[in-house]
C-alpha cells in the first residue's frame, strides 16, 4: 500500500497543485486559522502534499518558529523545498517519510496534517504519533473529506477498480462519517476535541479540467496511468456521466465536504 501511495503521488505531484489547490483552499484555510499558530512555534506538516499548509504555517511562526514537513512521496517533498526556496522560506526542513513514523526525539507545539489522513494505511497510528510528537499542551489539527454521499466526485474510485486494480484508498471515506473523525482523535489521547463539518462546491470549467483532477492530479493518478487509450476513454465517459447533474454550462460546480477535527494533548 505504500509503495503505490508513493508512486501515484509522485505521478500526480506535477499537476497537484493545479487542479486542487483553489479546490482545497477552505479546509487548508480551516486547518490553519483553528491552529492559530504563533511566532517562534515548532509545527509539523503530516503529509504535506506540495506545502499549501506547509508554506503559510512558515510565514506565521517566523522568524524564530521552524516547520517539519513530512509526505511519504519524495517527489512531493521536492516540490515543497523548491517553493519554500523561492519564497524566501528558510524555516521549513523536508523529510520523505510516512505519518505513522515521525521520528523520534520531536517536541512540536503543533502538528498538523491537512487532507492526508484518508490515504494512510493505519490512520490510528498515524494520530497517536501525532500525539507523540507534540509537547503537553500542543495541539493537533486534521482535515478529511467528508461523507461519501457528500462528494459528487465519490464514483472515481468505483470507475477506476471496474478497470484495473488499484488497491487505491479502500476506506477513503471512513472518516468523514459523522463523529468518526473526532472518536479518532479522542482515542489517540487528545482532549478538549472539536469537530466541523464544511459544504464547499468543487469548480472546474470544462470537461478536461474535471477528468484532470479525478485522473490525473489525485489518488488514482498511478492506477489511471495503466489505462490503454479504449479503456481511458471508457473511464472518462463513466465520470463525466457521473457528475452530469453537475453541469454548469461548459464546466461543472461539484458539491464536497471537509472535516476538520482538532485537540490538545493533556
Amino acid at each position: 500500500m505504500r509503495r503505490i501511495q508513493r508512486s501515484g503521488w509522485d505521478r500526480a505531484s506535477s499537476c497537484y497543485e493545479r487542479y486542487w489547490g483553489a479546490q482545497v483552499r477552505p479546509a487548508v484555510e480551516a486547518v490553519l486559522a483553528i491552529a492559530a499558530l504563533q511566532p517562534g512555534e515548532r509545527v509539523v506538516d503530516v503529509a504535506c502534499g506540495t506545502g499549501l499548509v506547509t508554506l503559510p504555517a512558515a510565514m506565521q511562526v517566523q522568524p524564530h518558529g521552524r516547520v517539519l514537513a513530512t509526505d511519504l512521496a519524495p517527489k512531493m517533498i521536492a516540490v515543497v523545498e523548491q517553493r519554500a526556496h523561492d519564497a524566501g522560506l528558510a524555516n521549513v526542513d523536508v523529510d520523505p517519510i510516512g505519518a505513522e513514523s515521525l521520528g523520534r526525539d520531536r517536541e512540536f507545539d503543533a502538528a498538523l496534517c491537512s487532507l492526508g489522513l484518508m490515504y494512510v494505511p493505519e490512520p490510528a497510528a498515524a494520530l497517536a504519533e501525532m500525539h507523540r510528537a507534540v509537547r503537553p499542551g500542543g495541539r493537533v489539527v486534521v482535515s478529511v473529506w467528508g461523507e461519501r454521499r457528500n462528494c459528487g466526485w465519490a464514483a472515481i474510485f468505483p470507475i477506476v477498480d471496474a478497470r484495473v486494480s488499484s488497491d487505491v484508498c479502500p476506506m477513503f471515506f471512513t472518516l468523514g462519517a459523522p463523529g468518526a473523525l473526532r472518536a479518532a482523535v479522542e482515542r489517540a489521547g487528545f482532549v478538549d476535541v472539536a469537530e466541523i463539518r464544511l459544504d464547499v462546491c468543487l469548480v472546474y470549467a470544462n470537461a478536461g479540467e474535471a477528468l484532470g483532477a479525478a485522473f490525473d492530479g489525485g489518488p488514482v493518478a498511478l492506477a489511471a496511468a495503466r489505462f490503454d487509450d479504449a479503456t481511458r476513454a471508457s473511464a472518462h465517459a463513466a465520470y463525466l456521466e457521473s457528475i452530469a447533474a453537475y453541469a454548469d454550462g461548459c464546466g461543472y460546480r461539484l458539491p464536497g465536504e471537509f472535516v476538520i477535527a482538532s485537540g490538545r494533548r493533556p
